[in-house]
């Protein structure tokens, strides 16, 4: 082999070597990038937990929003139920007073009057203890459902600073800026909080 082919084989093997070795440096540097990745990836999980249970919040406020509107609806019917028993009593307290008055009932008319006006008198005890029971379960199911929604809120803002780390993150990985990492784990971390917050609310 001549002298001048050598060298061209030689400068061939070191550009090689030289690119390897460049390749592997770069792949060195830029290392770090693996750990950006596979923080994305639980901080997408951590977003998909977040979403769900959000929605679980929500199913529960519409649920507890149809319990109180049932049991309002239920009071509602109680209440005039409630009225027309008050209604027929004063019907017969009215002719009682008018019998007493002409002074034409007899001892067992009055006392039948005087039945049926005790008689309105207790169903409409009766009815009020079923009307304020209803209202109480309402009230009940509307500070559940208050409760559920605004603890859906707060899994909502944790799950959109979830969306936003993670985009940072994507960023991070197209332009190698380490800073961008830093700020997607530090928003990542607040809403990992945030949503620890609300699944440890009781």
């Amino acid at each position: 082999m001549s002298n001048p082919d050598l060298d061209e084989l030689k400068g061939l093997v070191s550009a090689i070597k030289a690119d390897h070795q460049a390749q592997k440096d770069k792949e060195k540097r830029d290392a770090w990038t693996k750990y950006v990745s596979l923080s994305t990836i639980c901080l997408a999980v951590l977003a998909a937990i977040a979403t769900q249970k959000g929605g679980g919040y929500t199913s529960a406020t519409m649920k507890e929003l149809n319990e109180a509107t049932f049991n309002q609806a239920q009071a509602s019917d109680q209440w005039a139920y409630y009225q027309a028993k008050g209604i027929k009593q004063s019907i017969y307290e009215l002719e009682r007073d008018r019998v007493t008055a002409e002074g034409v009932a007899d001892t067992k008319e009055l006392a039948g009057l005087a039945a049926k006006i005790t008689k309105y008198d207790g169903e409409k005890k009766d009815i009020s203890t079923q009307a304020k029971a209803f209202e109480e379960k309402r009230n009940e199911a509307r500070l559940l459902a208050a409760k559920a929604s605004d603890l859906g809120r707060k899994l909502g803002l944790a799950t959109t600073i979830f969306q936003i780390s993670i985009a940072l993150g994507g960023i991070c990985l197209v332009v190698k800026k380490r800073w961008l990492w830093a700020g997607s784990l530090g928003l990542g971390i607040i809403a990992t909080i945030q949503m620890a917050v609300v699944l440890l609310t009781p």
